[in-house]
């Protein structure tokens, strides 16, 4: 028999629908809360992403932990029962703390106790900006609704340290920008058939931006989401600037020069701007981790988000970035980067992926890279 005894987040006065805490409004499987730290070095050196989901109709939390350090990506991932403290940001060795909602958090990775060298941290991410909805986030396949997600983002700085490979690396907050991205839905699984849906609705290409700028006393979002034929399903650009209404600066257009013989961004000019003053926001990718190495993101094939590993799992590994990953090319890359716009220079993430055709970008398959 199932255990329906109150949760201790029942005790508050928080609840949505006539439910414990213990259950969301949904039995979808791929009912999901998580949220993602980036950490950046504003010299490129080094990018470290922190992400902790759960997934309550599973019963699974999972966390990872990838840093990228010169040509070597350094990943931890854990994974565990959910239980029913949902405050306790923990498993494994990677725990989120909320010191502050909205404003302070400590990250933190303990050490291997077989393995001193690898990867460990304790990190104090604050916010220096208050949190910007993102819009409201949908995708069908077929009639069946496959994504709807609500998010938020922030900018901060982060200051701490860092150990891996008998290394000590401190941080200070003027050499080290934050990110981060809270969301939660429901975001497909591994572990279902698609179905006739899948089979007569098959994705013929899609082409992904998403980028958290901190431009010292403001900060910068811009989305985009189109399909193989241009067509925008996701679209926004937001300046926030404390004391100030937020700007918004209309339809971005992107111009993404590629490496070539690849769909790995070098460099980037996204043309923004509302009728008072067009702008032009110049990006420069210092360093990058593909998140399907690591970070348990599509199409990665030893880990992914939400699958029942069993209890106290924890899995530690690193990547030589120098060899080819075929599968990277196949998902999403997190490139921190260098912007500049309307005369300040900033950082912050460059989240890219474009698969199949793409239309404006002159792509015609899953086999076209730039000349």
């Amino acid at each position: 028999m199932a255990d329906d005894r109150p949760v201790p987040l029942d005790e508050y006065p928080v609840h949505q629908v006539p439910l414990s805490m213990k259950h969301v409004a949904t039995g979808d499987r791929n009912a999901y809360d998580r949220c993602i730290f980036h950490v950046i070095d504003d010299e490129g050196s080094a990018l470290l992403i922190i992400g902790l989901g759960v997934y309550p109709n599973l019963g699974v939390i999972d966390a990872y932990a990838t840093l990228r350090l010169g040509d070597t990506l350094h990943a931890v991932r854990a994974s565990d029962a959910l239980g029913d403290d949902r405050m306790r940001l923990h498993v494994g060795p990677v725990s989120v703390g909320v010191l502050q909602p909205l404003r302070e958090f400590v990250l933190e990775c303990d050490p291997d106790p077989d393995d001193p060298d690898g990867l460990s941290f304790m990190i104090r991410w604050s916010a220096g900006f208050p949190p910007l909805w993102e819009p409201h986030h949908q995708q069908r396949r077929g009639g069946r609704l496959t994504l709807e997600g609500k998010r938020f983002v922030q900018a901060g700085r982060c200051h701490g340290v860092l150990r891996v490979g008998g290394e000590e690396i401190q941080l200070t907050p003027d050499r080290w920008t934050g990110t981060r991205d809270r969301s939660w839905g429901v975001r497909t699984v591994p572990g279902e058939d698609g179905g006739r849906l899948a089979e007569d609705h098959p994705t013929e290409g899609f082409h992904w931006l998403w980028s958290p700028v901190h431009l010292g006393d403001r900060f910068l979002m811009v989305i985009v989401q189109e399909d193989a034929d241009g067509h925008r399903s996701l679209n926004d650009a937001t300046l926030v600037r404390p004391g100030h209404r937020d700007r918004q600066l209309g339809w971005p257009q992107p111009e993404i020069t590629y490496r070539s013989g690849t769909r790995h961004p070098e460099r980037a000019l996204v043309r923004l701007g509302d009728i008072r003053k067009p702008m032009e926001l110049e990006m420069e990718v210092l360093t990058s981790s593909p998140l399907a190495l690591g970070a348990g993101y599509p199409p990665a094939d030893d880990w992914q988000h939400g699958t029942w590993q069993g209890r106290d799992w924890t899995d530690r590994r690193t990547y030589d970035l120098t060899e080819p990953h075929p599968l990277a090319g196949y998902g999403v890359t997190d490139h921190a980067a260098r912007f500049r716009l309307d005369g300040r220079t900033g950082h912050g993430i460059f989240e890219h992926g474009s698969f199949g055709r793409h239309d404006p970008s002159g792509f015609t398959g899953f086999d076209s890279v730039a000349p």
